[in-house]
């Protein structure tokens, strides 16, 4: 219980800010799950521009079928 306490006092900051500001470490932790997947898809290509490219296409969720063809 001690051991508890002394946590919650050290993280105080953090847990009373997430009452007014409502944001929390999932929304980072979705974001690298993306780039990580991105990472998996670009292995081979040559370039790091390549890749921000690939994370472009998957974070973007845009929807390729719309376009005209």
């Amino acid at each position: 219980m001690v051991k508890v306490a002394k946590t919650i006092r050290l993280h105080q900051d953090g847990i009373l800010r997430w009452f007014t500001s409502g944001i929390n470490n999932g929304i980072l932790e979705g974001v690298n799950s993306l780039v990580q997947a991105a990472k998996a898809k670009a292995r081979g290509y040559r370039s790091h521009k390549n890749l921000i490219t690939m994370i472009y296409l998957i974070a973007g969720k845009l929807d390729l079928k719309v376009l005209p063809t």
